[in-house]
């Protein structure tokens, strides 16, 4: 055999590696909610794939009472991130673990005041999008998604 051949035979063993590594399935595991209340919710708190985590959106809600807390969009914010990282405890994680955000505020208007909350939480800047969008669940201000890695 050629030396050219021989670099055709490598080239060819190494992508067919490559593409069986990639054809490996990856478990998916849809988390039930560890609040009792949310547990016949229509959708999953948490869903694993390998080591990431997708989270659900989360609002400012007291999931004690129900309800949202009082006090406008920074304690809305504030109130939602506490409750991601009630998801992220339950799965041995932190806010550290958060590589992507997705943010969705009922104004723009409240995109500083949001800011000088989220910035205390997410030291480690998780890439991040933020819209606005006219209605949110229980109308409220703000709602925020993450993705973790474990």
């Amino acid at each position: 055999m050629k030396p050219f051949q021989y670099i055709l035979l490598l080239v060819f063993a190494l992508g067919t590696m490559v593409f069986a590594h990639a054809q490996e399935e990856t478990e998916i595991i849809f988390h039930k909610s560890h609040e009792v209340k949310k547990q016949d919710a229509p959708f999953s708190d948490a869903v694993q794939a390998g080591n990431l985590f997708f989270l659900a959106g989360q609002i400012g809600m007291d999931h004690s009472t129900r309800t949202l807390v009082e006090g406008g969009i920074q304690a809305e914010t504030k109130q939602a991130i506490n409750n991601i990282e009630a998801v992220l405890a339950q799965h041995d994680m932190n806010l550290g673990n958060v590589v992507k955000c997705t943010v969705i505020l009922s104004t723009m208007e409240d995109f500083a005041s949001f800011n000088e909350v989220y910035t205390q939480y997410f030291t480690n800047k998780p890439a991040r999008t933020t819209f606005a969008a006219s209605g949110l669940a229980r109308n409220a201000k703000v709602e925020i998604e993450a993705l973790a890695v474990k």
